[in-house]
């Protein structure tokens, strides 16, 4: 245990080093997160409203989608605050909540993404079994235990996390609850946290990433067997949008991760953290519709609809 004041706390310091920027960051970044909820919320309006969009890419990326709607939820909001506000204070609950919801949904994005290389290559190494082996049940069950196992992993260290003491430095240099200051901020050891979230981490990031990759080489490898470039170009058009969304996201971790830690490093790392948890959710909407014909066809169908009813109301 370690002598100090109990804190009640934890005081969000952002980006000090921005003076004069704070407004035009507010601006843009809320700009962007509502283009990011009117997005994805587009997506899932638009496979729910159309038949033909039912199928479990598309499941699958509506679960996606939900889950950038709360991930940039959990996060954006008080980094807009400490934009306007000089003294961004978050009780310790909350800011267990925070770091709670952000890791869970998180964790839940790499798997999601996992499930997805899995449907795509299925989708093209076992096309004929494809539609026997994917089906609904099969669907929902995947989804389900994506959403489940991450619950588990982060509630799991979330249990042992509510329980420690607090008393040390409140201050969290970065604009939500990152786990690493929270663990400095406890009065006890915790030795144990560290290497259970060390063991979490190595399990999701790299384990996804693995099975992720070993779909993608069977997926290369059955593509580059095909004999017209037609249809080598169908083939990879179906799954080029996973491909960069995945890119992105583990680029950025990787980036953030997998470099020696110093004072400048990190603040490189709160700007990629911005990027990650910022702009991926709000591209993810414009990578997997912009070369997708079915999508952009059942959304210029939806406007059509949506223009006639407002055209008949109009006239009644």
């Amino acid at each position: 245990m370690r002598n100090g004041t109990a804190i009640t706390e934890f005081i969000l310091i952002g980006f000090p080093d921005i003076q004069g920027l704070q407004i035009p960051l507010f601006i843009v970044i809320f700009l962007i997160y509502i283009l990011t909820l009117g997005g994805n919320g587009l997506i899932i309006i638009i496979v729910w409203a159309e038949p033909r969009l039912q199928i479990p890419m598309y499941f699958f990326l509506c679960n996606l989608s939900f889950l950038e709607i709360w991930y940039t939820t959990t996060v954006i909001p008080k980094l807009l605050e400490t934009f306007v506000v000089a003294r961004t204070v978050i009780c310790i609950p909350c800011c267990l909540l925070q770091a709670f919801f952000h890791f869970f949904l998180g964790t839940t994005e790499f798997l999601i993404l996992t499930v997805m290389s899995f449907d795509r290559y299925l989708a093209i190494c076992k096309p004929l079994h494809y539609p026997t082996i994917m089906t609904s049940n099969l669907c929902l069950w995947l989804a389900l235990s994506t959403w489940m196992t991450a619950f588990t992993i982060v509630f799991c260290q979330m249990l042992l996390l509510i329980q420690l003491p607090f008393c040390g430095n409140n201050i969290i240099n970065h604009f939500y609850c990152d786990i690493g200051p929270i663990l400095k901020a406890a009065c006890t050891d915790t030795t144990f946290l560290e290497l259970l979230g060390f063991l979490a981490t190595i399990s999701v990031i790299p384990g996804s990433l693995f099975f992720t990759t070993i779909s993608y080489i069977c997926i290369l490898s059955t593509i580059l067997q095909i004999s017209s470039a037609t249809g080598r170009q169908k083939a990879f058009s179906t799954c080029a949008s996973h491909l960069t969304v995945v890119s992105l996201l583990y680029g950025a971790v990787l980036f953030m991760y997998l470099r020696p830690t110093t004072h400048s490093s990190f603040n490189i790392n709160k700007v990629v953290s911005v990027l990650n948890t910022i702009l991926t959710p709000l591209l993810n909407p414009f990578i997997y519709t912009i070369r997708n014909k079915e999508v952009k066809g059942a959304l210029r169908k939806t406007m059509a609809c949506a223009k006639v009813r407002h055209q008949s109301k109009n006239v009644q």
